[in-house]
């Protein structure tokens, strides 16, 4: 028993944020954006809600898998920005696609989200619980950081991708590995929401998303290629024998470092970051809804996922189209 992907969507906030545009609020260039991370726009957040850039995506999810909500047995959101603690952002894309036949959760492994989402489906399904799910990545990041910090307000964007899955015989998922550094975790973190009651109140509370680049990078080009060597390990495969390596969309120099370690052609990285940023957990989905409307994933085709975020996490997977 195991699991494909049947379908995918994707949504994107309507206003578009230019490098130019970010000139006029932090010391910055479009040529010094692009050169540092390759990133030449993205998606804003004008009043779209993490739960309805996920219910958007995961209808097309639907669409084009040939099925309805009704159908869907269990709902993962993948998500660290939700508007609301509770309830999940995943309950809310229940009741805005009618899918009340489902089990609806949310899981939060930031950029790795949807990687683990898809991995903890793949247990369900392999497991028998579930016969099939839909599965988002979602983020409306504009609102975690600080618009005045030119190390970070250059690199997110927000948005959403789904798949739809269900189990099967033969082909799709082949191997997974995921990992976990809590001991580093505050390279790259973000306070939720600070402790003030009668009896204390928090002090030093930064509510914005705070970065080392420098240790986020060489954490990324390490471990990224290391564990997509194991996953491929335990597909019984080579990294010759990958058509696609569909990757978190965080700089193209990651992208470009992890090609080189893995010794691969840099044409078998598709990268759409140029155009919507680095999206956290939705990045993987969309970049994934991009190449199958487009017709570049065809059956039979062996692809690496792969994602790495804060946490730290990071890990990869490798499914049969």
């Amino acid at each position: 028993m195991s699991m494909k992907i049947i379908g995918t969507g994707s949504a994107l906030p309507t206003k578009k944020l230019e490098n130019e545009e970010l000139t006029k609020l932090v010391d910055t260039s479009d040529e010094w954006i692009r050169e540092r991370t390759g990133i030449g726009a993205r998606h804003i957040s004008t009043g779209e809600t993490v739960a309805d850039l996920a219910a958007d995506a995961c209808r097309k999810a639907l669409e084009n898998a040939g099925r309805e909500a009704s159908e869907v047995e269990l709902l993962l959101v993948a998500t660290c920005s939700p508007e609301t603690e509770i309830p999940c952002t995943a309950c809310q894309v229940q009741k805005m696609l009618g899918a009340g036949n489902a089990v609806a959760f949310d899981l939060n492994a930031a950029c790795s989200g949807f990687l683990f989402a898809l991995n903890t489906v793949y247990a369900y399904l392999t497991a028998g619980i579930y016969r099939n799910a839909l599965i988002a990545g979602t983020e409306v990041l504009s609102k975690i950081i600080d618009w005045t910090d030119r190390g970070t307000c250059i690199l997110f964007g927000d948005g959403a991708g789904a798949v739809m899955v269900e189990q099967c015989v033969e082909g799709g998922m082949m191997g997974f590995v995921q990992h976990s550094d809590g001991s580093k975790g505050n390279v790259l973190a973000c306070g939720s929401r600070k402790l003030e009651n009668p009896w204390f109140l928090e002090k030093d509370f930064v509510p914005y998303v705070r970065m080392d680049g420098r240790e986020v990078f060489s954490f990324a080009v390490r471990q990224v290629p290391a564990s997509i060597e194991e996953a491929l390990g335990k597909s019984g495969i080579t990294v010759d024998d990958v058509d696609l390596f569909v990757l978190h969309q965080a700089n193209r120099r990651i992208i470009e470092s992890i090609a080189q370690r893995l010794k691969a052609d840099i044409s078998k990285f598709p990268i759409n970051l140029d155009r919507v940023g680095n999206m956290s957990s939705a990045a993987i989905p969309v970049l994934l809804d991009e190449l199958n409307s487009q017709g570049k994933l065809i059956p039979g085709m062996t692809l690496v996922l792969s994602g790495f975020g804060a946490g730290l996490t990071y890990g990869a997977c490798v499914i049969k189209w």
